[in-house]
């Protein structure tokens, strides 16, 4: 469960602190991690240590020690030397070895709890049952963020998440899959989602992650029930998805600013080819010429408002007026009117959100 590289960073400050010299060693006899440059021992040596019932036996000049995890043997600790001292240093040290164990124990349970927990995995009695063993607060707010990398998770990079929470028990540090990284956060009664936009860029920020790298950070909705949590990180999924398709620019994308945009997403696909052939016929925005998508563009941006559009885009009012009017008769449909304004806009994202699918299937 340990990985051989804590163990031997262990031993090292075990060895720093009592000049000792130690070795741990598998129940199959295979060295772990070792602190001595030279190190023979022989395997019948150590089986038959494994065998018998002593909790530690001094053999050839070595101080073996036995280390359990609930009474099941996991490792066999060396230490050089034959002394008081060096028994009693022996003991300390695998009494460290017993508690690591215990520790990453403790802390793969949670996380094993956690990733069944966002999977939606657990019954309903099941979480508050494991949630009171593990000692995980049942009802606290709560809010599930996700990282999205554009290149599989380097272990670097979930490093430098957790670094960000350190200190932060309560906070829960995972992941599903290999392109991204699950932050379930608990929050201080005063905190709300703007706290929640700025921890996201913070994290984005420390990170050093660019723009063009393609990385995005969503958050789903706070709760305030551990069963919700799985609800949160639905929601934040989801607004993966949708900020991809209909706001690409986005570094930061919150469910609760989604809009529209989460309805379109859960729209069947033949219903959106039919609503786009009832709106524009047998055509598609994609027919327009980028003059007129431009023209479009910048009239929602400013809110259907004629003189700002024509201002913004460097034109004649009338030019823009006859831009207009030539998309009417095109298209049956006037952008000053706000029905058929709102009817287009929701085509428009509808033709991008068909698109987005069809890159998904290929």
């Amino acid at each position: 469960m340990i990985s051989n590289q804590v163990l031997q960073n262990t031993l090292e400050g075990l060895r720093e602190i009592s000049r000792t010299e130690f070795c741990i060693i598998d129940t199959d006899g295979k060295t772990l991690a070792s602190t001595y440059s030279e190190f023979e021992i022989q395997p019948q040596d150590i089986q038959a240590f494994v065998e018998s019932q002593a909790a530690s036996q001094l053999v050839k000049g070595y101080q073996y020690f036995k280390v359990c995890d609930d009474y099941q043997l996991e490792y066999i600790l060396v230490a050089h030397g034959e002394d008081e001292d060096t028994y009693m240093v022996g003991k300390l040290a695998a009494f460290q070895i017993q508690s690591l164990i215990v520790a990453y124990k403790e802390r793969f349970d949670k996380d094993s709890f956690i990733k069944n927990l966002l999977l939606d995995n657990l019954l309903l009695v099941d979480i508050y049952n494991r949630a009171k063993k593990l000692h995980i607060d049942a009802d606290v707010r709560r809010v599930v963020m996700i990282l999205e990398l554009e290149q599989e998770r380097e272990h670097s990079s979930m490093e430098s998440v957790k670094s960000l929470f350190s200190g932060k028990s309560k906070d829960f540090i995972t992941a599903v899959d290999e392109k991204s990284i699950i932050i379930v956060k608990e929050l201080e009664e005063n905190e709300g989602y703007e706290e929640m936009d700025k921890l996201a860029q913070t994290i984005l920020d420390t990170l050093g992650l660019e723009k063009e790298n393609h990385t995005h950070i969503a958050y789903g909705t706070i709760v305030s029930e551990l069963k919700e949590v799985s609800r949160s990180y639905k929601e934040a999924r989801m607004a993966l998805d949708v900020g991809k398709i209909f706001s690409p620019e986005k570094d930061v994308i919150a469910y609760s600013s989604l809009g529209i945009g989460r309805l379109i997403y859960q729209l069947p696909i033949p219903l959106c080819k039919m609503f786009i052939k009832e709106i524009f016929g047998g055509k598609s925005p994609d027919d327009f010429d980028e003059e007129t998508l431009v023209t479009i563009d910048k009239f929602f941006e400013n809110s259907l408002n004629v003189s700002e559009t024509s201002r913004q885009l460097y034109i004649h009012r009338n030019t823009l007026v006859y831009r207009l009017d030539k998309l009417q008769k095109s298209t049956g449909l006037d952008l000053r009117v706000f029905e058929d304004a709102i009817t287009f806009k929701i085509a428009l994202m509808v033709v991008r959100y068909m698109k987005y699918m069809e890159t998904l299937e290929y």
